[in-house]
């Protein structure tokens, strides 16, 4: 570590891989109760079970986010975070929060709006934590080094706050809170979270490639261009059936088809950045995560939403398992994997030790990735099926459900694989450390170079 308040991010990493464990532990309960549908019937019901998997997939991704910008922020600024104290006392109201969420959750005290269940307290809470993460980092920045990627990582933590505000609108027509419901869930994934998710790449890239940081930040100024000009205007595919006027086809399935291109250049920029960089950085578990960000996230919300996202088609497949194949593979591309990597980099300066437990972790990235990689095969086939039973041939909903029963074992069997996944993961970054220095680092004699550099360097 460069600087001390970096340490910061090690208790964010730890309660975020906390609640990742919860969250794909949940969800196969979850899985497991769409093959044997009284599983868990009386103690907790499958929609508190959604509830809490959702729910503490988002909060687990925020804190990632958090312990990322905590991280980076102080070598991009070139001095130490402003108040480790109120860093601090941010992760226990979003700790607080969570957990006093779930408990509300398992005794039926939410609101009921998808993904925005929290508790009006909750709320007020993630506001009041938003506000404190906000004036922490922003004043770090502006006394400090500006750069890009710290511009373009505060243009998406402020729009993650702004966006987030809607939340606290609960219109009675139903058709106008969907429409400022999606202002919440789909301009935080694919508006600003993908600034976000672009920053946090930019310099993972400059750390382990040692690319030049112009040739980086032409390429993030030109990604989150992209993101921003399709994202906010692709809002518009959840518009098609919830009432708005017609013109919403065209705007949604248009600009939704632009979407693919800021996952097809990160992709192009992640694997040029490596191909031009001249490091063989010794953290080969974190570039392992960052490359494969990019491109699981350009199959999983690229391709798989594509898929479905023209109107003509969506009209049949919304609502099936074919959004569910999609909402899978693209929050596991697109922020899971980055948080993965991003911890991965990170743990090892934070630890003070050698990077660890790599063909672990490297392990842990092929069995993870390759699980999820399988449920969503699974899940769009079951959901062509479905399509094609339900809403074309007009079979009555349970009966379809009947006919997927063997696709959604197979989902549940992957969702066993990642659970122990996260288990390894988590291992992997806690678990006791062993040095292990690059071969070329080695003298001779096969003990280690005195002259070999730190991990986060």
């Amino acid at each position: 570590m460069k600087y001390a308040s970096q340490k910061i991010a090690y208790w964010y990493f730890g309660a975020a891989l906390l609640l990742f464990v919860v969250q794909v532990l949940v969800g196969a309960l979850a899985g497991t109760v769409y093959v044997l549908p009284n599983f868990l019937a009386e103690l907790a019901p499958f929609n508190i079970l959604r509830m809490i998997h959702t729910n503490a997939l988002i909060v687990w991704l925020l804190l990632g986010f958090f312990g990322s910008a905590y991280y980076l922020i102080p070598e991009e600024a070139e001095r130490d975070i402003i108040s480790p104290k109120l860093a601090y006392a941010q992760l226990i109201i979003l700790v607080v929060g969570a957990l006093g969420a779930v408990i509300g959750y398992l005794f039926g005290i939410h609101e009921g709006r998808e993904f925005l269940e929290q508790p009006l307290w909750v709320k007020i809470g993630i506001v009041v934590a938003a506000l404190i993460f906000l004036y922490n980092v922003s004043m770090t920045v502006l006394k400090g080094r500006k750069t890009a990627i710290t511009n373009v990582l505060l243009l998406g933590l402020w729009g993650v706050a702004l966006f987030f505000l809607f939340a606290f609108y609960n219109p009675s027509n139903l058709a106008l809170d969907k429409m400022y419901w999606w202002y919440v869930v789909h301009i935080w994934v694919e508006g600003v979270w993908e600034l976000v998710m672009a920053s946090i790449l930019a310099f993972l890239v400059i750390k382990l490639t040692g690319v030049d940081r112009e040739v980086v930040e032409k390429w993030l100024y030109a990604i989150v261009g992209l993101a921003l000009l399709s994202g906010l205007l692709g809002t518009g595919h959840h518009y098609y059936w919830i009432g708005t006027p017609g013109y919403w086809q065209w705007i949604g399935s248009i600009f939704s088809t632009l979407e693919v291109a800021p996952f097809f250049a990160m992709v192009l920029f992640a694997f040029m950045m490596v191909w031009k960089g001249r490091r063989d950085h010794p953290n080969k578990a974190a570039l392992l995560w960052a490359l494969g960000t990019p491109v699981i996230a350009f199959f999983g919300a690229g391709v798989w939403g594509f898929m479905h996202t023209l109107a003509p088609i969506n009209y049949y497949t919304h609502g099936t398992q074919v959004t569910a194949a999609h909402g899978h593979l693209a929050f596991f591309g697109a922020y899971v994997m980055l948080n993965l990597a991003m911890i991965s980099y990170a743990m090892p300066s934070l630890r003070k030790v050698a990077p660890y437990n790599q063909v672990l972790n490297m392990w842990t990235f092929w069995i993870m990735t390759s699980a999820m990689c399988f449920m969503t095969f699974t899940l769009t086939f079951a959901g062509v099926v479905q399509t094609h039973l339900q809403r074309v041939m007009g079979t009555y909903y349970m009966e379809v459900q009947d006919q997927l029963a063997l696709f959604y074992w197979m989902r549940l069997g992957s969702g066993v694989f990642v659970v122990i996944s996260a288990l390894m993961f988590v291992y992997a970054i806690f678990g006791p450390a062993r040095a292990q220095v690059p071969h070329h680092m080695r003298t001779p004699t096969g003990k280690t170079a005195e002259t070999a550099p730190s991990p986060a360097e």
